[in-house]
């Protein structure tokens, strides 16, 4: 369900604690990335105004691209690399002055195995800015256009039991996953990394106060101890349409699901920030640090934070 902004703002849904840094600017040698997720709504007026104050940051910013975390077109993705959802959704829409030239490295979400996920992987072929060259991927400091970051986008429907169970359209899509072939690949990549800082991005959180979803119990189970084990810095993600912040056992959980609508969401343990507000994340490197914020779709600062 989609809430009036009016409510959003004015009910107690932007929670915060722990540092803020609305003063900060950073040095001015830095590098930035959006992250959006929960997007793909042809046009409706949340996405479009999201779009907007995108493109604004862009604009303002030094940034080295988008990265989606997911469910990229509802509500059942797209069917062909000729899906009119292309227009609607994605080209049409993304399509300021300063956004439009950003290269997208993209994540499938579960909406998105309502279609033909396949198409997705090969639209990065027809397209100058679309990145999704399979279903998980690695994209390396020097491509991704931030100093000393390596980039690992993850299928997490792939990561999720109950995903495969009974005859649905998700369960067919992912028979041909080998979610143990990507777990694999997973700790390979990490370990052999040798960027200061490492973020992984798939669609759904690990952790999360979301009032629709929530916890993902296979991830914790699954993710938690090798990002632990590999020094990663951040963990992406979307799913739940919302604005998060959550730290667990010194991992930064970010969710940016809120690239069209918000639904209510909770304070939960380490929870540093959350918001019921259309709106999306931005991290920018600036020397050997990272910083986190949120913005709204009319453009506010939500929340600034160091991460390291």
């Amino acid at each position: 369900m989609t809430h009036n902004r009016r409510q959003v703002i004015a009910g107690a849904s932007v929670m915060a604690m722990g540092r803020t840094l609305e003063a900060y600017a950073g040095p001015a040698s830095s590098r930035s990335i959006i992250i959006v997720g929960d997007w793909g709504r042809d046009s409706a007026p949340y996405q479009r105004d999201v779009a907007r104050q995108m493109d604004s940051v862009a604009g303002k910013m030094d940034c080295a691209g988008v990265i989606s975390v997911g469910d990229n077109f509802y509500e059942d993705g797209v069917q062909s690399v000729d899906d009119v959802k292309w227009r609607t959704s994605f080209e049409d829409i993304y399509c300021g002055p300063n956004l439009k030239s950003l290269p997208w490295f993209v994540a499938l979400g579960n909406h998105d195995y309502g279609g033909v996920p396949q198409a997705q992987v090969d639209y990065t072929q027809h397209s100058d800015r679309w990145c999704m060259p399979a279903r998980y991927f690695k994209i390396g400091s020097s491509q991704l256009g931030v100093p000393d970051t390596d980039l690992f986008v993850i299928d997490t429907n792939a990561l999720i039991a109950e995903n495969f169970e009974g005859n649905g359209r998700m369960a067919v899509n992912l028979r041909s996953q080998d979610a143990s072939a990507q777990l694999a690949w997973l700790e390979r990549e990490l370990a052999s990394s040798g960027a200061r800082h490492k973020l992984v991005a798939g669609h759904h959180p690990i952790f999360s106060g979301g009032s629709l979803h929530g916890d993902t119990p296979d991830l914790i189970r699954t993710l938690l101890p090798m990002f632990k084990e590999h020094g990663v810095s951040a963990y992406l993600a979307g799913h739940d349409h919302d604005l998060q912040h959550i730290i667990s056992d010194g991992l930064h959980c970010i969710c940016a699901g809120a690239g069209c609508e918000a639904r209510p969401v909770r304070m939960v343990n380490g929870t540093q920030f959350c918001a019921s507000s259309p709106g999306f994340g931005i991290l920018t490197k600036a020397s050997d640090r990272l910083e986190l914020q949120f913005r709204d779709d009319l453009g506010k600062i939500l929340y600034r934070s160091l991460l390291s």
